[in-house]
């Protein structure tokens, strides 16, 4: 008899364990998964109306998928509604507008996004790790306990 080898088990998180986290305006984040060696950040939003991303450039590609309401980027016509998917390639450059309250944004990313000030210049880097480090800390001053968030 032929021995099968074993398969990694498949990792299930409700939705429930992994607290949103208030941004200040009544938006909301979590970061749902972290691969800092492959480079990967899995994040979900929530935002309101009148809530703009900086303007950045993606280091790899990025995945976007919308569930309800409707964001915009300044640089395009385009309007992201529920059942909208989004792919930017890697060096795209954007800023992320919200239009309508209660917009639920799915993001799946590889890489950094270089934040850019008015001239284009790279101001900071956002990543992964720097995702979970903001989001720990924030669920700390929430008062919500230290969510599992998958990662390496």
């Amino acid at each position: 008899m032929a021995v099968q080898p074993l398969a990694p088990d498949a990792i299930h998180v409700g939705g429930a364990e992994l607290p949103f986290v208030d941004l200040g305006d009544g938006s909301k984040f979590k970061v749902i998964q972290v691969k800092e060696r492959e480079g990967l950040w899995i994040v979900e939003n929530v935002f309101q109306a009148g809530y703009q991303v900086q303007t950045h450039r993606h280091t790899g590609p990025v995945w976007g998928y919308t569930t309800s309401g409707a964001w915009k980027y300044a640089e395009y016509d385009y309007v992201n509604r529920a059942g909208s998917f989004l792919y930017e390639p890697a060096g795209s450059i954007h800023t992320l507008q919200c239009i309508e309250d209660g917009t639920h944004v799915w993001f799946h990313m590889y890489g950094a996004n270089l934040n850019l000030d008015a001239d284009g210049n790279v101001e900071s880097v956002a990543d992964g790790a720097t995702a979970l480090k903001g989001y720990y800390a924030l669920c700390e001053a929430q008062g919500l306990p230290r969510p599992n968030v998958l990662t390496d």
